[in-house]
């Protein structure tokens, strides 16, 4: 069988370690660059949908939030008509951020996709948005307490 997630492991790390260094400074450290785009596109979010939405943990959403709030970065606000729960929402902090975000993952993007033709993108893209459908249940049963089939 061929092994095309070490292949996808290997540039997950590579593209985190590049924006680990892009992002040191606008004091984003390992990975809560993800945290704050998803809540901005999010607004209103709540951990348990952003656990989702990332494929973490809650106690690591937990953390990373905790973090970027600390940092000015996120808010969190009760709910109005349930106080228990607490939504979150970029800061004006994070908004001016965000582009530059954007900015950088877009080039990391057209870095990636060099040399390949539109249709070439494209077919990656879909062959990757099936590889994750496929991992959704996996997730899903796992972060629930479930096993795994082997």
């Amino acid at each position: 069988m061929i092994d095309i997630l070490r292949e996808i492991g290997m540039i997950d790390r590579a593209l985190d370690s590049i924006a680990n260094i892009e992002f040191k400074q606008i004091d984003l450290a390992r990975g809560q660059y993800l945290y704050v785009v998803r809540i901005y596109e999010h607004p209103g979010i709540i951990s348990e949908q952003l656990s989702n939405l990332i494929k973490v943990d809650r106690t690591t959403i937990a953390r990373a939030v905790k973090k970027l709030e600390k940092i000015g970065f996120i808010e969190r606000k009760s709910d109005p008509t349930n106080k228990k729960i607490k939504r979150l929402y970029v800061t004006q902090k994070g908004k001016e951020i965000y582009p530059f975000i954007i900015r950088e993952n877009q080039f990391s993007n057209r870095e990636a996709l060099k040399g390949f033709s539109e249709k070439e993108a494209q077919q990656v893209h879909d062959y990757l948005v099936r590889i994750r459908q496929n991992i959704d249940g996996d997730w899903d049963t796992v972060k629930h307490g479930g096993k795994r089939q082997y």
